[in-house]
C-alpha cells in the first residue's frame, strides 16, 4: 500500500539502538506504547486479564519478529498492528467455542445522561473520550455500546476515536486501503449511533 508513513525520530532511533544490543532502548519502547496496547486490546475484547496477557503476547512478538521489522510502516502502526491481529485472532477463537465476554445488557441512561447523549448524537462523529468523560452515566453506556459492535467495526472506533489514529495509521494497521477505512469506519459509526440512539426513544 502506497500511504504516506509517518515517521517518528525517536521510535526509529530506539529501535536501531535495540537492534544493536541497547536493550534500555527496548524498555524505553515498552514504556512508551504498554499502557496504549494495553487499551486498545482492553477495549476490543472487554476483559481486563485477557488484555494484559494480549499486550505482554504483543511485546513478545515484537522481540520475536524485531529483525524483520522493515521499517516501510513505523513501529507504532507495526505494534499496534500486531495487537490488533492478536487481539482479534483471541477473539475469533472465544467465538469458536461459543464464548463471549461482550454480551452485557446496555446500561440505562438516567435523565442528564439521555441529554448529554442527545448532545453528542447531534455531532457526525461517535462520542469523543472528552465527550464521554464529562458525563460517568454516558462513559458506560457508549462504552457497552461499543462491546455490542462486531469485532471489525468495534477495532476500527477504537483506532479512530479512542486511539485517535488517522486513515493512513489506520490502513497500515488493519492492511486495507484508505477507501476501506473510510467506508468501514462510516458504517462502525452509523451502527454506534444506532445503538446509542435507542435509548433516546
Amino acid at each position: 500500500m502506497a500511504h504516506q508513513r509517518h515517521i517518528n525520530v525517536e521510535d526509529e532511533v530506539l529501535v536501531q539502538k535495540w537492534r544493536l544490543g541497547d536493550t534500555g532502548a527496548l524498555d524505553r519502547l515498552v514504556g512508551k506504547y504498554q499502557g496504549r496496547i494495553y487499551n486498545l486490546t482492553l477495549k476490543i475484547c472487554a476483559n481486563p486479564d485477557d488484555a494484559a496477557e494480549l499486550t505482554q503476547d504483543t511485546f513478545v512478538k515484537i522481540i520475536e519478529n524485531i529483525k524483520g521489522f522493515e521499517g516501510r510502516s513505523s513501529f507504532y502502526t507495526w505494534a499496534f498492528r500486531i495487537a490488533v491481529n492478536l487481539t482479534l485472532n483471541y477473539r475469533k477463537r472465544k467465538a469458536a467455542v461459543g464464548f463471549s465476554s461482550l454480551n452485557a445488557p446496555v446500561a440505562a441512561a438516567d435523565e442528564q445522561g439521555r441529554r448529554a447523549l442527545a448532545d453528542v448524537l447531534r455531532d457526525d462523529k461517535t462520542p469523543t473520550p472528552a465527550d464521554v468523560a464529562e458525563n460517568r452515566e454516558l462513559c458506560e453506556i457508549v462504552q457497552n455500546a461499543l462491546a455490542k459492535l462486531d469485532d471489525e467495526h468495534r477495532t476500527i472506533i477504537v483506532l479512530r476515536d479512542i486511539e485517535g489514529m488517522d486513515y493512513a495509521q489506520i490502513a497500515d494497521v488493519l492492511a486495507v486501503e484508505l477507501g476501506t477505512v473510510k467506508s468501514r469506519l462510516s458504517r462502525a459509526r452509523a451502527a454506534l449511533r444506532q445503538i446509542l440512539e435507542a435509548f433516546l426513544r
